[in-house]
């Protein structure tokens, strides 16, 4: 028989059963018609635990030990008296001990046993409210595993019985979603799902760093598919970085960015594109742009792009330690020195309203190479949002910091420029690389 002994809370749910006389904190007396009942049913295959279940027993209050204990006696006193010896008329026939003043030592394992349920539910609450607050977001709840992990090591810790069901109410989970959870068939599944995801975590650390060079999400999808034929969906892809911690670059709005001004001996030209940047023409509209570069301790350089805007190429680049006008004219310079841009019927440039754009050196030079030109509104980025795009995903990805030398950040540069334009997927290009874009929709021309 099992020596725990109930509380207050559990002799209340246990008392409105209907099969109960009475019950103690020892132990229960059980009706004549239900001691009748369980023979009958046990005579018929079922179980003590499927009877006591089907008649409204909470087993986890009254404890397994418990209902095999009287299933057991029931069944001697039936085969050895009949149905009568499963009456109470006869002295000690019960099974159950007589109401009385528990001894010291009972009290003190009563108490003991009530602060380590107390000490479990207040430390399990805890856990809980520390999970969710790593989260880092309001109304967001740890999922059911978690919180069946907490319970099984509040339980432990406090080697507490039978308490599994108290618990589970506590953490607002199902007492049989814990048992599932925690069962052979579900702890091998877990075991293989591991190992899975371990592999697909190899494979997305792998595209992650391709090229050495770090991607997101729709990158790695890409990235997987052309390079390594593998083809993941991008909520796995999703699942698996954040759940080992693969972090891709965050992209962030610079707020203190400035535009540059014209000056009043300086023309400002018309938006000709007026965003119409996907124009499925190679070599057509061609977008440029100067951003700032902060390398090594301290020092800063310039960056000067012309992109291709229907295919996202990277015509031509300057790198200065000078934001002089030569940055913009020898950027021009390489454009049309570079044997591999075919400019097509039309082709002009557009920019932002810059000092160098706006410069009568710059725009007599533009005429000259037979470009057209068009600028962006005063003060308004997304007239040129791909080229600021670019810039954003080129400093995130680029190793800039760490270069020491004017030198080495050209060579990283040149590295990362043959990266873009050959290896680097995009998910708006088809998922395919800008040179890819460009064959694509010569081919199709």
């Amino acid at each position: 028989m099992s020596t725990r002994l109930f509380n207050g809370k559990e002799i209340k749910e246990l008392s409105k059963n209907p099969y109960v006389k009475a019950v103690s904190n020892k132990g229960i007396t059980y009706t004549d018609e239900f001691k009748r009942i369980f023979i009958t049913e046990n005579e018929k295959g079922k179980f003590p635990r499927q009877i006591f279940e089907e008649h409204g027993f909470d087993i986890e209050i009254i404890g397994i030990k418990r209902v095999e204990s009287a299933g057991k006696r029931w069944r001697a006193a039936y085969k050895k008296n009949g149905i009568a010896g499963l009456q109470d008329t006869r002295k000690g026939n019960s099974g159950r001990p007589n109401e009385k003043e528990l001894s010291i030592e009972e009290k003190y394992e009563r108490l003991k046993a009530q602060n380590n349920l107390l000490k479990a539910e207040v430390e399990l609450l805890k856990k809980i409210d520390m999970a969710e607050r790593r989260l880092g977001k309001k109304k967001i709840t740890i999922p059911a595993s978690q919180r069946f992990e907490l319970i099984k090591s509040v339980i432990d810790k406090f080697k507490l019985k039978n308490k599994v069901r108290y618990l589970c109410k506590v953490a607002g989970v199902s007492p049989s979603g814990y048992y599932n959870y925690f069962s052979p068939s579900s702890l091998e599944k877990r075991k293989q799902r591991e190992k899975r995801d371990n592999m697909a975590r190899k494979k997305i650390w792998k595209a992650f760093n391709h090229k050495r060079r770090k991607k997101g999400a729709r990158q790695i999808k890409m990235t997987l598919e052309n390079v390594f034929q593998t083809n993941y969906n991008l909520k796995r892809i999703r699942r698996i970085m954040k759940k080992y911690g693969i972090i891709c670059p965050i992209r962030k709005a610079n707020p203190y960015r400035r535009m540059s001004k014209a000056t009043k001996e300086h023309t400002v030209l018309p938006n000709k594109l007026n965003r119409q940047f996907k124009q499925n023409v190679p070599g057509k509209v061609l977008l440029t742009d100067i951003t700032y570069l902060f390398y090594g301790k301290g020092k800063k350089a310039y960056l000067s792009t012309i992109k291709d805007g229907s295919t996202n190429e990277i015509l031509a680049y300057n790198v200065s330690d000078r934001i002089t006008l030569d940055i913009a004219t020898d950027t021009l310079l390489k454009l049309k020195n570079n044997r591999r841009v075919k400019l097509a019927e039309g082709a002009f440039i557009h920019s932002d309203q810059g000092f160098h754009y706006t410069n009568p050196v710059f725009q007599k030079m533009v005429r000259k190479y037979g470009l057209g030109q068009s600028m962006s509104r005063r003060g308004n980025c997304w007239d040129n949002a791909p080229q600021e795009s670019f810039f954003g995903h080129f400093k995130d990805e680029a190793s800039i910091k760490p270069c020491e030398t004017l030198d080495e950040l050209k060579r990283e540069i040149r590295s990362y420029m043959t990266y873009y334009n050959n290896y680097r997927y995009q998910w708006d290009l088809k998922k395919m690389t800008p040179v890819q874009y460009r064959n694509h929709l010569s081919s199709v021309a």
